[in-house]
């Protein structure tokens, strides 16, 4: 094959677990610190293009290391190019199955590879995509743990700073009446013009979903996220149906399939993509366009530095999730403005290390 291109030089990958400034506690397990695995992709050129994910355990991103070094082997001298990259990756990956850590390596050597390419275009990524780079509105989601309720309320009046006019609320207590109380008392101190969206990530069983899904349709809930187990699309299909309150999943979707069946299962009212499990950005492309067939709105999970490119990029773009777990190795955080997330406007995707920060909380 003749490219005249960038071409792939090598890839490395570093481990870091970074302090959260508001822990996170979900129904499926409390979280203090972020465990990433950041993914550098080096042409001959000498262009870097860069991308995290999120490991949720220092074990998994220690892991991934050497993978990504054995990838570096096989794809060094390859064209810069992802789809040809993404396909060669999943070869690589056939025997033990593209899915979980190995989803997540796959994902971040894709967006890193589109990084570069944007640097090497010397446009930002959204523009490089083919839009304009315009700022996303974004909902606050650090912390708002399972904690309680006055707590609660506390915490959501200060991630309304920054002008943010949405926060997300973590339930799934073993008391459903606990966690109305959460509701009720973050509710009553939010301004009516807040949205407050919920997330159970995935404690319920279905029944309980019904009942609970209902209790909630008049507390002014924006949308009930992930009720039940991720992947059962008939079951969610029903609370979907039976409640008034949207219902928001995807960002358990591992690639096209999941996300096909759960779109014609009509499962959710809107869906959620997560960088790290869809693909990239080569997969987001392809989800992105999915979702429209369907006619859904689309928002980003974690990673708010690059989705907030691809939500430029994306038809039917709707919310941003904003978290601030990268920010202490980020040479530029994300920006937030009166509530909007604004696309970074130099070369590439944003992302840059703090080399200092990186060395310091590295994991070996």
């Amino acid at each position: 094959m003749h490219t005249n291109g960038p071409v792939l030089r090598s890839m490395t990958a570093t481990a870091v677990k970074l302090p959260m400034k508001r822990p996170l506690g979900t129904s499926a397990r409390s979280i203090n610190e972020a465990c990433l695995l950041l993914v550098d992709v080096l042409t001959q050129d000498g262009i870097q293009g860069h991308a995290y994910a999120f490991c949720y355990q220092a074990a998994i991103a220690r892991s991934l290391v050497p993978i990504v070094a054995e990838l570096s082997e096989q794809l060094a001298g390859s064209p810069l190019l992802p789809v040809d990259l993404a396909y060669a990756v999943a070869r690589h990956f056939r025997l033990p199955g593209l899915t979980g850590p190995l989803a997540m390596v796959a994902s971040s050597v894709d967006t890193a590879v589109w990084d570069a390419l944007a640097k090497s275009a010397g446009k930002p990524l959204a523009v490089y995509l083919g839009a304009s780079p315009q700022p996303i509105p974004a909902y606050n989601s650090n912390g708002l743990g399972l904690m309680p309720a006055e707590a609660a309320a506390d915490e959501a009046e200060a991630l309304l700073a920054d002008g943010f006019a949405a926060v997300k609320l973590r339930l799934g207590r073993t008391n459903f009446e606990l966690d109305l109380a959460a509701v009720r008392a973050v509710r009553r101190r939010l301004p009516d013009s807040i949205r407050l969206m919920v997330d159970f990530n995935q404690a319920l069983t279905f029944s309980d979903a019904m009942l609970y899904a209902l209790a909630l349709d008049d507390e002014g809930i924006y949308w009930i996220e992930e009720p039940i187990r991720h992947d059962d699309y008939a079951h969610m299909a029903q609370i979907a149906q039976a409640a008034r309150t949207p219902i928001q999943i995807g960002e358990n979707f591992t690639g096209l399939a999941p996300m096909a069946a759960a779109l014609e299962a009509r499962s959710s009212d809107y869906v959620m993509l997560d960088l790290d499990r869809i693909g990239g950005v080569t997969g987001w492309q392809r989800a992105s366009g999915l979702a429209s067939a369907y006619n859904r709105e689309v928002s980003s999970h974690l990673f708010p530095e690059v989705s907030v490119h691809l939500l430029a990029a994306t038809p039917g773009r709707h919310w941003l999730e904003y978290v601030d777990w990268a920010d202490p190795i980020l040479q530029q955080p994300l920006r937030i403005k009166d509530g909007l997330a604004i696309p970074s406007s130099v070369p590439g995707n944003g992302l840059a290390w703090n080399d200092d920060v990186v060395a310091k909380y590295r994991l070996t």
